[in-house]
Formats: structure tokens, C-alpha cells, sequence
């Protein structure tokens, strides 16, 4: 697995609240594409916050339950803090290893896989997790289909920048778009893909406050590996926010992803 490069930090769980906040309807919709629903017992990898933790746990409701395994003790600290059900809990462990005595109805994972060199092994691994005919959800992210319209060569340049700086700590950012062979790979039958894009509008805030802080949060990888300098990472929240309202620019974040399938 490789190393979580994003940190745990004040101001990164901050951007993850903003990130999950900015997917979560994609998220949401994608889990009830893939059949979650009242009174499933289910499985979220990679927990994190526990963000997708507790929106599984709105689909199955009171009579169905939710377990969010992670390895990262500081972000579970938060989710457990943030736990408000008994029918909620989470377990510190290593996803590509964890198993459990009694089966789950639905495995899902957001935003894990593309931090796995071994994904097909570790979605292979939980198909015993799974009662037979169980469902394994996985979304991620597809960078490739994010960009500016017109054309903003700083949104561009950023993007680049968070591109080179997760494939040179061994993460693929474009991993969304190869969810369903990995699936079939894995083992999974009756697969189905499907993406959704938000669009920004020049006005709105989030898109630059979004990428600037996910550039941030790379700043460690980016600055080692001479990708850019700390003084255009320092400049860029502002720089972001006069290039794309000067160009008029709408901006599309990337595509999450969703893709599942069945034992």
C-alpha cells in the first residue's frame, strides 16, 4: 500500500470535510445506483472521517448496520467522535488484510483504491468479506476529465501539478476510470460503471478553494520532487481565484466514479 500522502492535519481534515461535502451528493447517488438500502450490514474501506461510514448508514437505516475499518488512528479519532449511532462503529485495521466473522450484504469504498498498487488483490480479498450474491462498490476519482472551459492555463498547470505529484508517491488520480475491469478482474459479475461531473460556475468559490487545497496538501511531494516552487504554491489560492474569474471560466472538478458488481 502506499504511503497516505495527503496527512492527517488540522487543515487536511478540513479539506476532506469540504471535499466529502462537495461529493457527497454524487456519492450518495451512486451508493443507491448500487443497490444499497434498508437494513444491509455494511462494509466501508477506507473509512477515513467516516464520511461515506455515515452516509451508508442513512440508506440501511435503524434495522441495518455500518462498520468503517481504516489504518490512519487519527483520522478514525474524528469519525468516532463524530459517531451519533449504535448501529455505527469503527475498527483500525489494514484493509488489504482485515476480515470478519460474519459476512456483509455490501462492501464500498471511496477514494481508496487509488492509493493501491495492489487494487484487484485487495477487492479480490474481500469477496470473502461478502455473503454470496453481496455487492462491492468502489468510487474514485477520474482526473483525467477535469479541466477549465475556456481554457485557464493555471487551473491546467495546477492540475498537472497534482497529477505528477500523486503518481510519483505511486497513486494513480485517474484510477475512476479503469473501475469496472478492475472489478471483473477482481472477480466481480454483472458489472456497471457510471461517472458524474459537477460543473463550477466563475463565481463560485469552491473550485479554486478546492484544487488550491489539494495542492496544499501535496505541497510535501510537490516541493521535493522540484514539480513547482514554495512560492507557487503560496501563490496560487489567489492567483486561482483572479485566473478564472478574469476568464470567465467554468470549472470541472473530476469525475467521480462509480463502478460495482456481485459475487
Amino acid at each position: 500500500m502506499t504511503e497516505y500522502v495527503l496527512g492527517s492535519d488540522p487543515d487536511e481534515i478540513a479539506r476532506l470535510d469540504g471535499q466529502a461535502a462537495s461529493i457527497a451528493g454524487a456519492s450518495q447517488g451512486l451508493l443507491r445506483m448500487a443497490g444499497i438500502g434498508t437494513g444491509m450490514r455494511v462494509l466501508d474501506l477506507g473509512t477515513g472521517l467516516g464520511h461515506v461510514a455515515r452516509q451508508a448508514l442513512e440508506l440501511v437505516g435503524p434495522s441495518g448496520a455500518v462498520v468503517g475499518v481504516d489504518r490512519e488512528a487519527p483520522l478514525l479519532a474524528v469519525a468516532e467522535q463524530r459517531r451519533t449511532a449504535d448501529n455505527l462503529r469503527f475498527v483500525e485495521a489494514d484493509v488489504r488484510t482485515v476480515t470478519f466473522d460474519e459476512p456483509f450484504d455490501a462492501i464500498v469504498c471511496r477514494l481508496l483504491l487509488f492509493h493501491l498498487p495492489d487494487a484487484v488483490a485487495v477487492l479480490g480479498h474481500h469477496r470473502a468479506n461478502l455473503r454470496p450474491g453481496g455487492t462491492m462498490v468502489a468510487i474514485d476519482y477520474d482526473t483525467g476529465s477535469s479541466r477549465s472551459e475556456p481554457d485557464v492555463p493555471l487551473v491546467r498547470q495546477a492540475l498537472g501539478w497534482v497529477d505528477a505529484a500523486f503518481r510519483a508517491a505511486g497513486a494513480d488520480p485517474r484510477i475512476g476510470a479503469r473501475l469496472g475491469p478492475l472489478l471483473r478482474e477482481a472477480g466481480f459479475a454483472d458489472v456497471q460503471s457510471l461517472g458524474i461531473q459537477a460543473y463550477f460556475a466563475p463565481d463560485d468559490p469552491a473550485a479554486p478553494a478546492l484544487l488550491s487545497g489539494v495542492v496544499k496538501s501535496l505541497s510535501r511531494p510537490i516541493l521535493a520532487g522540484g514539480i513547482a516552487s514554495e512560492a507557487e504554491l503560496d501563490a496560487l489560492p489567489a492567483r486561482l481565484r483572479e485566473a478564472i474569474a478574469e476568464a470567465d471560466a467554468v470549472v470541472l472538478p473530476p469525475t467521480v466514479v462509480g463502478a460495482w458488481g456481485h459475487t
